[in-house]
């Protein structure tokens, strides 16, 4: 490809780094316990809820949504077998996955401690299905499901390749996020245990999203082609307009959050209006590539992946110091959100920097070898 700002693909790129500070906002815009300040009043919950509104232009579906992306561009160039591509993705998710899920399992003990359920913790933790839980739904902390999730979704790359034949067949996230809702809300409508109702959703999210793999191979196998730079600029355009009316659509669910004090669940058009954000978000990124972007923007993409696996780390030590330092009697919702994230935001990147520095480390944010693949490597090449 010869085009030079799409051949970098710095746009893509930028769009990695928003999606990393939107998941961020989002995880950040609550109070302790993960809930909009139900106990404050509306106009305190109105900037939070705010911000937790802008946060969801981008969040962690957009991860799904790129990560897609980047298969589709690797299927396409490298042809690989289905074994090895869906080896080089478990390798890729799973074992970085298996050591933040032990990490996350144990490090929430300090948090258990800090706020007074340390017993209870401990006696989940000396379960097997708590366990079995954290491994297959990741539910280690609350956005470990990412990556059991994305692997299981790469299972179904096959059926995502018809839209690199046919790019309308994209379309169909439509549909798959319609079937996904109408199952899910039968599942919550009937009375099961709670841990086999995590189970069968997870199934349909992962038959639901297989649709965001449709959209995301459909739209690399237009960009493949190439764009001109008309067509991209009238693609932004008709993108800023779909977004202005996703987040329309999803005003109802933070208007209950407004009021309330409470997340609703989302259902109608506020809940395709969430669901499709990352596609469009995605599609106004694609359409301004040939923008003047920074390469400042590739060099901070590289720790995306690492921001969004520490950042509930740190998250937890800041709500740990502000409770046991007495300081939240006296903070405000808006002061304790917009603190908790312009604080959490830079030490989540300076500490993936610190984490890619070390070769022992590197490999947890994925970006770099295990060190028992080294090992591996140097004693072939020895022999």
């Amino acid at each position: 490809m010869s085009r030079s700002a799409a051949s970098r693909m710095v746009w893509f790129d930028a769009n990695r780094v928003c999606a990393a500070v939107g998941v961020v906002l989002i995880h950040s815009t609550t109070n302790f316990s993960g809930q909009p300040f139900p106990d404050a009043t509306i106009t305190e919950r109105a900037v939070p809820v705010f911000l937790r509104s802008i946060g969801e232009f981008s969040g962690s579906e957009m991860f799904f949504f790129f990560s897609l992306f980047l298969m589709a561009l690797r299927i396409d160039r490298h042809r690989p077998t289905y074994r090895d591509a869906i080896l080089t993705q478990a390798s890729r998710l799973l074992v970085p996955f298996a050591f933040w899920t032990i990490f996350y399992a144990l490090f929430r003990l300090v948090k258990a401690e800090a706020f007074g359920y340390g017993p209870q913790y401990l006696e989940q933790l000396a379960q097997i299905k708590t366990w079995v839980a954290y491994f297959l739904l990741g539910k280690s902390q609350y956005h470990m499901h990412f990556l059991p999730t994305l692997f299981a979704i790469f299972l179904f790359y096959p059926v995502m390749r018809l839209a690199l034949r046919y790019p309308v067949l994209g379309v169909l996230l439509f549909a798959t996020l319609g079937a996904m809702d109408h199952v899910q809300g039968f599942l919550y409508s009937i009375d099961i245990p709670q841990l086999a109702r995590d189970y069968l959703v997870r199934i349909t999210k992962v038959w639901g999203y297989v649709g965001y793999g449709l959209a995301a191979f459909a739209l690399y196998s237009l960009w493949k082609d190439g764009l001109p730079r008309g067509e991209t600029r009238l693609i932004r355009r008709g993108a800023l307009y779909l977004v202005s009316l996703a987040y329309l659509a999803t005003l109802p669910f933070f208007g209950h959050a407004l009021l309330k004090g409470e997340f609703p669940v989302r259902q109608g058009w506020d809940y395709y209006g969430h669901f499709l954000m990352p596609l469009l978000i995605f599609c106004i990124f694609m359409g301004s590539q040939f923008s003047n972007w920074s390469p400042r923007w590739s060099q901070a993409a590289k720790y995306t992946f690492g921001v969004y696996l520490v950042h509930p780390l740190l998250i937890d030590l800041f709500d740990i110091a502000v409770v046991k330092s007495g300081m939240s009697p006296m903070m405000s919702p808006a002061l304790l959100v917009t603190s908790r994230f312009f604080l959490v935001l830079p030490a989540a990147m300076l500490l993936s920097i610190a984490i890619r520095q070390s070769k022992l480390t590197a490999w947890t944010i994925g970006l770099g070898p295990t060190p028992w693949s080294r090992n591996q490597k140097s004693q072939a090449s020895n022999g």
